[in-house]
């Protein structure tokens, strides 16, 4: 499923398999929380941008169009006509995010639907069984994530019940893959290690979960209110106690310098909403830094967004017209910006592997880390 083609200090160069082909890793997953990037685009933009591994929302998904009606449909890849790698994230972030609308016990968790209000159950076996529903080639487990910082005591015991629920997702797992009509029976069950900004606590919890011998393991609970040196000492308090011959997951993380930096520390997988988000605000990345095209100094400047650049919109726009767009409230504006920025994050992921496979990733550290953090 997965093997380690190279190293580079504690970076890391691999390959992972799934049921619907083969990922070139580190790489940033391009999410698409309901099935659909925000800032249309389409599977095929995905494909033709560079994009290798597709996110969606258990708890989103739920809600609509509704699981049982994606399984219909023949599960996620079908319905969304996506033919490559699909994770899906456990709907536990939304225990972080709603955390005005639910209300956790050991059975699970109880949400007011942030759309209409109605009441929903989410357990480690409800959120398994959506997910088999979708037919992902990946599943998170149903966690907590916790706000940073956050009481020891309450840390604890949350880390504590995380693990209880990972057991009873890794049983509902294996039951569901051996039904007959289950839409994916390859599908992978990923641990998920919590603990807030507490080394030790993290430490131990993530050698509780490795003896579960899952297929791969994330780092959950960052970028939600640390600083990003505390996250990176977390990460180098994990790394160790992570198995080396199993992928590694950052969850939620984050700008182009975060993944440099978390590739560094070992990390092989990544996924954030920032650059669609960021996209859709005008805010784009380029090879030099952030650039904001709602500037005024942008208004007759005829070069792309990135010279450097060779996606399908710095290829043929100019920084004049998608500002014009921006000003003129067009949809095209954010479609030309998130598949400008998609772009740059499936090239940057390329440039590192690339960096890795020649024995300079220390080297493109060093060049872009700092650079790429700039706003110009």
């Amino acid at each position: 499923m997965f093997k380690v083609l190279k190293t580079e200090g504690k970076a890391r160069r691999g390959e992972f398999t799934c049921a619907h082909g083969t990922v070139q890793t580190p790489v940033f997953m391009n999410v698409g929380t309901q099935g659909a990037i925000k800032g249309g685009l389409s599977a095929k933009d995905l494909a033709d941008i560079g994009c290798q591994v597709e996110l969606s929302n258990t708890y989103h998904l739920h809600l609509r169009p509704g699981d049982t009606l994606v399984k219909q449909c023949g599960g996620l890849h079908k319905f969304m006509t996506w033919d490559k790698p699909i994770l899906t994230d456990s709907g536990g972030f939304q225990v972080f995010s709603l955390a005005s609308l639910r209300k956790i016990k050991e059975e699970g968790v109880t949400f007011a639907s942030h759309i209409d209000g109605r009441k929903i159950f989410m357990g480690p076996e409800e959120s398994m069984q959506i997910q088999s529903n979708l037919g992902s080639d990946i599943c998170m487990a149903f966690d907590e994530c916790v706000e940073n910082p956050a009481p020891r005591k309450y840390v604890l015991e949350s880390v504590d019940r995380t693990y209880r629920w990972l057991k009873r997702c890794k049983a509902e797992n294996a039951r569901l893959n051996a039904l007959p009509d289950t839409v994916n029976p390859n599908q992978m069950l990923w641990g998920i290690n919590q603990g807030g900004t507490y080394a030790d606590i993290r430490q131990d919890h993530m050698k509780r979960i490795a003896e579960l011998d899952l297929p791969g393991y994330a780092i959950g609970g960052l970028a939600v209110g640390e600083t990003a040196e505390e996250m990176y000492d977390i990460i180098e308090a994990v790394e160790p106690f992570m198995p080396a011959e199993k992928t590694r997951y950052l969850m939620g993380v984050g700008t182009p310098t975060n993944i440099i930096e978390g590739v560094a520390r070992g990390v092989d997988f990544f996924d954030c909403v920032m650059p669609a988000r960021n996209a859709r605000h005008a805010r784009l990345f380029t090879w030099e830094g952030a650039i904001n095209l709602k500037n005024a100094k942008y208004q007759d400047d005829l070069k792309p967004i990135d010279p450097q650049c060779d996606c399908p919109v710095c290829r043929r726009y100019s920084r004049a017209y998608i500002r014009h767009l921006f000003v003129a409230e067009e949809m095209l504006a954010m479609r030309l910006s998130v598949m400008h920025n998609l772009y740059f994050y499936n090239k940057l992921m390329e440039k590192i592997r690339s960096a890795l496979d020649n024995g300079t990733f220390a080297a493109f550290r060093n060049e872009y880390s700092e650079k790429l953090s700039r706003r110009i």
